[in-house]
């Protein structure tokens, strides 16, 4: 993809310390663009096994007998492993919370009793080579009785449904609503009520690399060292703990470099588990790496809702109402630790978005079907319910007949408004939506554009300009949790700075990168506020045995959590830098500055390097007196209690070809707020990327099941993602309100996929508007607006034939 064009809006005034705030090229990528980087799958412990999954091509289905006798015998095999074979071997896996209408489904390793999707793991097969365990697969017979699929998540809650999990008694895994005020009678008094029916499809994460297990068995301790494509070592590293009644200092957790995630990487697989039991059971290390199509039809899968709603707005184009229905299709399982009401949840809680809607209720059910789980995806919940408040916000400036930017003018939260509790009861903090919402239009030539509309409407092209807002919480604290009652800490982080012997300076966190610079970033931070040249700063992230009570990186959490707790342990460790080096220069601490490596007198040129610091505290025993020897290490854990709120404003100006009815993006921009920028760098290619995630939710990605529950496209022949031809160059504005927690820091990795989808809908909608057509299914690929056309002209021809 090319460079874009950045601009900062309302730049501070204030002098930025050096790192923090500097497009420092990213340490990662000299080892990663050198093919130096290590991944999971590169991990070549002593002769290992290799690990092989049966999966199931039934959708719901008793297993009536599995017979691995052939399979057993073939060469290689070292063992085959069943539900039945391991069944004393761990305890479930159970995806806990309190939320009140939730049943939790159990996580197994491998299929027991039935199968409920395809692509469900049902036998493993472990030999001394991946294609002799391959081999081995088809030679295990399994004898299925069909239990009628539910593939559609409406027929899933049908009384006469088959039921997926009949402990619980029905389909629906999970049931919230959230309420305020009288919105039946708002909506009666509004001066005009738009509404819909609007669908996101079904998604996969697709990361570069695909699921990926190694773990290595240690003879002397009898422990085991999992390396995982994961982004919640710690997390996994717990539950496996756990399932396996196998003490934490026996099981170690690594997330080495890991090519991508979106979200897909954030959840204990089944997978994990088995290979855990396999090495253990057999004493010896294995490996499993997902081949594309295990990674497509058994990886936690994203969107899929269908959401009813409706808005009521005053004469004024003010909104003062709404509600929705949602049904989500959670798949066949909860997943560990977000539970099935992750995805479904957020819809409606984030559905009122950035603006002032005075009543308000939103229902939703999320409901098992047969596939996969539901799972992360970027930006949870937030690009439906984003796509669904700004299309309401699109057809009310309609019927009003207000240019869609004034109705959002009229409806954002203000500043002087702030701190704002929405209807869904989320409490969004001092966030720049009405500037993200100007400066995007400005950077957009927002009238110029709709006077180059107007003159392609002369020419009958089908030229049409979108914009989305939305808000998201970010960097979450304890105070809110994504699913409430889960049996983790999801609001707390861990830094812990050491100097060694050496003077050599290492930061371990919790958190866990799968692509984002968490390297780079991080050791900006350290090498501010600790005093030390960015160079000089190693940074070790993902390894449960550094930092053991870490959870991981999701929610926009990163830069938030790690970055304060960074500040916070760097502030400590400076503080014993100053204590030990007044006792070496002579001088009283207050009056010692700590910068570039080096502990300094003001005003003075007397200095210590933090070698010389080092070595007075580790190796000369008679530089300092013995109350003076403090360990040079500082751990904090950062609780930012509530997080904070990230912005953006996208717009996009997109044409529709009338004969192929392919959808180009003329241009597009992006107005964000991500509070303080730690790397200007980085944050743009968090945007770039993230938006080009978006174009593809918008316009080509779908997993299309049908009624049997077969996926379709489960390749990257039937399943589309965007090239580089259809990403435009992108126009990114920054907009930076600096938030309370540590820092000033706000999340932003998720915003690209959250504001894309919903600015190119209504994009597509007001290209397509001269047809009076509302777009209300994603992605709007060519078939559907070729059938979109077809039927609005047939309505057109029966309406002048009659």
């Amino acid at each position: 993809m090319a460079m874009h064009s950045d601009r900062r809006a309302n730049p501070s005034d204030v002098l930025r310390p050096k790192n923090v705030g500097a497009p420092i090229k990213r340490t990662e990528d000299p080892r990663l663009l050198s093919g130096s980087g290590e991944y999971t799958a590169d991990r070549k412990p002593d002769r290992p096994l290799h690990l092989a999954f049966l999966r199931s091509g039934q959708p719901h289905a008793k297993i009536v007998r599995i017979d691995t006798t052939a399979a057993s015998e073939a060469p290689g095999v070292v063992a085959v492993l069943t539900a039945e074979e391991i069944a004393d071997d761990f305890k479930p896996v159970i995806p806990f919370s309190r939320m009140p209408n939730y049943y939790a489904t159990p996580i197994l390793p491998l299929a027991s009793a039935k199968v409920r999707y395809v692509g469900e793991a049902v036998a493993a097969v472990v030999a001394t080579s991946r294609y002799l365990a391959e081999d081995a697969l088809e030679l295990i017979e399994v004898d299925y009785e069909p239990l009628g699929p539910v593939s559609r998540a409406e027929m899933a809650v049908a009384d006469d449904a088959p039921l997926l999990h009949e402990e619980a008694g029905t389909n629906v895994l999970i049931a919230r609503e959230f309420k305020k005020g009288d919105v039946a009678a708002d909506l009666d008094a509004a001066a005009i009520r738009v509404g819909g029916r609007f669908e996101m499809t079904r998604k996969a994460p697709l990361a570069m690399e695909p699921r990926s297990y190694t773990v290595e068995y240690h003879k002397q301790r009898a422990a085991l060292t999992l390396y995982t494509s994961s982004n919640i070592p710690g997390i996994v590293r717990d539950a496996i703990s756990e399932s396996l009644s196998l003490p934490g200092h026996r099981l170690r957790v690594v997330a080495p470099d890991v090519g991508g995630s979106f979200g897909s990487k954030g959840s204990l697989y089944p997978e994990e588990l088995l290979i855990c039991i396999a090495a253990r059971k057999l004493r010896r290390s294995v490996k499993w790496t997902a081949d594309r199509l295990e990674d497509v039809s058994s990886s936690s899968q994203a969107f899929a809702e269908i959401v009813d709603a409706e808005m009521g707005f005053d004469a004024n184009g003010v909104a003062t109402s709404l509600q929705a229905d949602v049904i989500g299709d959670v798949g066949a399982f909860s997943i560990y630790p977000w539970t099935c009401g992750l995805e479904p949840v957020q819809v409606v809680s984030f559905l009122p978005g950035p603006y002032k809607i005075q009543s308000y209720r939103g229902a939703v059910r999320g409901v098992a079907t047969c596939k996969p789980p539901t799972g992360p995806y970027r930006g949870v919940g937030r690009p439906i319910s984003t796509f669904v408040a700004e299309r309401l916000m699109d057809m009310g400036a309609r019927a009003l007949g207000i240019d869609p930017l004034e109705i959002r003018r009229r409806n954002l939260v203000r500043a002087e408004e702030f701190p704002y509790r929405i209807a869904s009861g989320i409490i969004w903090d001092r966030t720049g939506f009405v500037e993200c919402l100007e400066a995007a239009a400005e950077a957009a030539g927002y009238e110029r554009l709709r006077n180059e509309q107007a003159e392609a409407r002369e020419q009958g092209r089908l030229f049409g300009i979108g914009i989305a807002s939305y808000a998201e919480l970010t960097g979450i604290g304890s105070r809110i949790a994504v699913a409430p009652g889960m049996p983790i800490n999801t609001g707390s982080e861990t830094a812990k700075i050491t100097i060694d012997s050496t003077g050599a300076i290492t930061a371990a966190f919790g958190v866990a990168s799968h692509g984002q610079g968490l390297e780079t970033t991080l050791a900006q931070i350290v090498a501010d506020d600790l005093g030390a040249r960015f160079e000089d700063v190693r940074v070790i992230q993902g390894d449960s045995d550094e930092v053991p009570m870490s959870t991981g990186t999701y929610a926009s959490r990163s830069a938030v959590l790690g970055g304060g707790a960074a500040k916070h342990a760097s502030k400590l460790m400076q503080d014993k830098i100053k204590r030990v080096a007044s006792h070496l220069l002579e001088a009283n601490a207050d009056d010692i500055e700590v910068t570039e490596g080096k502990a300094v007198v003001l005003g003075t040129d007397r200095a210590v390097s933090f070698k010389q610091i080092a070595r007075a505290v580790y190796s000369d025993m008679k530089t300092l007196p013995v109350e003076a020897r403090e360990e040079l290490s500082a751990t904090y854990t950062y609780d930012p209690v509530n997080g904070t709120t990230a912005a953006a404003t996208h717009i996009a100006a997109v044409e529709v070809d009338p004969v192929t009815c392919f959808v180009k993006i003329h241009k597009f921009v992006v107005a964000e707020d991500c509070g303080r920028i730690i790397n200007p760098m980085i944050v743009d290619g968090q945007v770039h990327g993230g938006v080009a995630q978006g174009i593809g939710a918008a316009l080509f990605e779908e997993l299309i099941y049908d009624d049997d529950g077969q996926l379709l496209s489960a390749s990257l022949v039937d399943y589309l993602i965007p090239s580089a031809p259809e990403v435009p160059l992108m126009d990114v504005v920054h907009v930076e309100s600096e938030s309370a927690v540590a820092g000033g820091f706000r999340g932003m990795g998720e915003g690209g996929t959250i504001g894309a989808p919903a600015a190119i809908a209504n994009a597509i909608s007001d290209a397509l508007s001269p047809f009076d057509i509302d777009v209300s299914i994603l992605p709007m690929t060519p078939e559907r607006i070729f059938k979109l056309i077809q039927n609005a002209r047939l309505k057109a021809k029966e309406k002048s034939d009659d």
